[in-house]
């Protein structure tokens, strides 16, 4: 009689958890993949490599997916395409350094201040919001391509800001110098190197409002611990958003994505939903912003060019738009490509060249730059087919959103209709 009790208590649990359902679901296996890939990996590299330092770059491919993420709300879930996205993130990077640097003291201020990170973390997303709520007010009653060129000032102005206010921001010097994040305690094991589990304090810490110095650990540009902090930035901002995009508001960003005036006869305030996609979209990036000024230790503004919005406005359409697992693939997928592959390609042609016997190939001679100078000059090139070669195979994305997938299936079936339609009769 034990038997069929403990037979139906599984069956009871796998229905609560729903996890047939779950494991069926594209969205949530591609989410349980990213989350065990996320706790492999760091054990994986120093197992392979003995060496934590890669461990790092994929911290800082965890700024990229924050980035898409955020992206993804202004561009796939309300349907407004936003070229100066980067600002927001130099924002987000500039306000924590500030107070986090002895930076304002040579400024008009004269006095240098050191809030913990923790503290201003936040403070960057609340002051990115802002600044996107103040550009989104007067300018979100436009559309399409005019909405566009504004985004595309803006992301223009911060940068030039940036150099220009030189007392404030140190100008083409940057910021240097940056406080690093600290905690009271910090767990190691073999993960990050170490042979046994333990509780470390490397440092010494005191907070700005004390003059008490207590022993903690300081980040000291960790690679392990930028990357656990990372990927719970990212775990709460995919909970987050998942929850905006089955709201209420999220319902009326995807009413206005597919039709802004039937969404306005519906009684939606456009305008109001608009702003706060705007906002809770730049919010995101002021939250990505100073976390890299923390884990660089340094802001410049060479990094927030026009280039940064494009780089994340194809992870975002390269992921699948409004899809917010396909939108991290993406991130990921074109971090990848940027940061390893090509940097590792010019050399790795030249040792393929060498070991088939063309080491010729690989010499200066005359107008012949040598094979791998060619690669690297051709890098950029590469990056564009790859792009075109994806969208070609994959236009909808590589893991599209269920509703933007019927959307060209249906369209595609429109113009298979009209082509059939318009032929001429045999």
């Amino acid at each position: 009689m034990s038997e069929p009790v403990r037979v139906g208590s599984r069956r009871s649990i796998f229905a609560r958890l729903h996890l047939r359902e779950r494991m069926r679901d594209r969205d949530q296996a591609i989410y349980g993949i990213l989350l065990l890939g996320a706790l492999i990996y760091p054990i994986a590299i120093v197992f392979i490599t003995g060496n934590p330092s890669y461990i790092f770059s994929a911290a800082h491919a965890g700024t990229w997916v924050l980035l898409a993420i955020g992206l993804n709300v202004v561009v796939g879930f309300a349907g407004l395409l936003d070229l100066g996205y980067a600002a927001f993130f130099a924002i987000g990077a500039y306000t924590y350094a500030l107070f986090a640097s002895a930076q304002l003291s040579a400024s008009p201020l004269q006095h240098q201040y050191h809030i913990p990170f923790w503290i201003m973390m936040f403070v960057g997303l609340f002051v990115a919001a802002a600044f996107g709520a103040i550009l989104g007010f007067p300018t979100l009653r436009l559309r399409g391509d005019y909405l566009a060129i504004v985004t595309l000032g803006f992301g223009e102005i911060v940068p030039q800001l940036a150099f220009n206010l030189d007392r404030w921001t140190g100008g083409i010097n940057a910021i240097g110098g940056i406080d690093q994040p600290w905690l009271p305690a910090w767990i190691t094991g073999p993960w990050a190197g170490a042979n046994s589990i333990a509780f470390i304090q490397n440092s010494t810490c005191r907070v700005s409002w004390s003059s008490g110095f207590f022993p903690c650990f300081q980040f000291s540009f960790d690679p392990v611990a930028y990357y656990v902090l990372i990927v719970i930035l990212i775990i709460g901002a995919v909970i987050l958003v998942t929850n905006l995009y089955r709201s209420r508001l999220g319902r009326a960003w995807m009413a206005i994505r597919e039709d802004e005036v039937a969404a306005a006869a519906m009684g939606i305030n456009t305008v109001t939903t608009k702003l706060l996609a705007f906002a809770i979209g730049a919010s995101f990036s002021g939250f990505a912003g100073a976390y890299y000024g923390a884990s660089i230790g340094l802001v410049s503004p060479d990094n927030f060019f026009f280039i940064v919005s494009i780089t994340v406005l194809s992870m975002v359409v390269l992921g699948g738009m409004g899809n917010i697992s396909g939108v991290i693939v993406g991130a990921l997928v074109i971090y990848g490509v940027l940061y390893v592959f090509l940097p590792h390609l010019p050399p790795t042609i030249t040792d393929l060249a060498n070991s088939l016997g063309l080491g010729s190939l690989n010499q200066v001679n005359g107008d012949w730059p040598g094979l791998g100078h060619l690669v690297e000059r051709l890098n950029f090139l590469i990056y564009g087919l790859i792009l075109v070669l994806v969208m070609l195979l994959r236009p909808q994305g590589l893991f599209p959103s269920r509703v933007r997938e019927q959307e060209l299936k249906h369209d595609a079936v429109l113009e298979d209709e009209a082509a059939i339609e318009t032929a001429p009769a045999v």
